[in-house]
């Protein structure tokens, strides 16, 4: 079990701490539980919170000796100073390999820690040039959902922990997991980490929506960015300036995207060879694909099929298609019984 603890302190954010708990403390019939989740302050006991109310934290920071993942959710207010002890905790928790997540203002008691020198990170956007001035040495990105170096991890306003903790689910335990849990919640399994928080409404008439289904139904088929803006009407510039005020990232990285997470999709729920996937979703060969896979994921598209397998019928194995309807059967291990 990977074990997570949330640090909270008085005044604590109620919302920035129930992302945490939903994620990753909140068990559900029928959904594998791979986390174990606990509180934690500096000083145990009563902790007042931002909704009016008392929260009773048991455990101190000895909690954190022994986390794999560390929340900070959230730090009210965020000139408050880190305490020595929680700082020195925090440190050690890095130092031993454990994973140090913001989400929203809690950024800033990260930073205080001296991890964030040098890095990108994000806050909400109400607080980047607090963070910028007080912390020249972050480079602050206040257009990011959340920015992960796989040791540090920071998101921004509150709504955006629950992207980045779903985030590290899908790198934790892969997509067809991460899905399911979104699914319980209710919330869209996947918001890509560099994608504008404020996103405008398109152009009436040349929705980017329409180009995703576009798209997704071609991605086998070679696809240029002259290919996107003529089926959008418009010029390849046209088409470069709408991708980055709406999604925060360019046509051709968006494609490639496209066609990553189709691969992994494919790895997931079928038996086809690299080779027929390559083809598939556009990347040509297991070579091009490989070198796509370890240049976003950091493994292999080998690796990434054996970590996240899905079980299902000899027929969609077969075909490589997705049955349609019926549940997904994943190749995890069974949820622990309910007492």
């Amino acid at each position: 079990m990977h074990r997570v603890v949330a640090l909270v302190r008085p005044v604590q954010s109620t919302f920035e701490l129930g992302c945490a708990v939903e994620v990753f403390g909140t068990r559900r019939a029928g959904l594998p539980q791979y986390y174990e989740f606990e509180v934690c302050a500096e000083t145990p006991g009563p902790v007042a919170t931002t909704g009016g109310y008392t929260i009773t934290v048991s455990r101190d920071l000895s909690a954190l000796e022994s986390a794999d993942t560390v929340i900070i959710p959230g730090w009210v207010p965020v000139e408050a100073p880190l305490p020595e002890r929680v700082r020195d905790a925090l440190l050690r928790a890095h130092a031993r390999g454990a994973r140090l997540v913001t989400i929203c203002s809690g950024v800033f008691a990260l930073a205080r820690t001296g991890l964030l020198d040098g890095r990108s990170a994000t806050t909400h956007p109400a607080r980047a040039e607090q963070l910028r001035r007080e912390f020249p040495r972050v480079r602050v990105e206040p257009d990011r959902l959340y920015v992960d170096h796989g040791d540090v991890a920071t998101s921004a306003g509150a709504g955006a922990g629950i992207d980045l903790c779903l985030h590290l689910v899908r790198k934790d335990h892969g997509a067809a997991y991460a899905a399911l849990l979104a699914r319980h919640m209710v919330m869209p399994p996947h918001r890509e980490g560099a994608q504008a928080r404020h996103v405008p409404s398109p152009t009436a008439g040349e929705p980017l929506d329409d180009l995703v289904a576009w798209v997704d139904e071609r991605l086998g088929t070679p696809l240029s960015v002259d290919d996107l803006a003529a089926q959008l009407g418009v010029s390849p510039r046209t088409l470069a300036r709408r991708f980055a005020d709406q999604l925060g990232t360019s046509p051709g990285a968006w494609l490639l995207s496209r066609r990553v997470a189709a691969a992994r999709t494919l790895l997931e729920e079928t038996d086809l060879p690299v080779e027929a996937i390559a083809a598939r979703v556009g990347l040509g060969s297991a070579v091009n694909l490989r070198r796509r896979f370890r240049a976003q994921l950091g493994t292999t598209p080998g690796a990434y099929r054996q970590a996240f397998r899905v079980r299902d019928t000899p027929s969609r194995a077969a075909t490589g298609r997705p049955r349609a309807g019926g549940t997904r059967a994943l190749s995890l291990p069974d949820p622990p019984a309910s007492p």
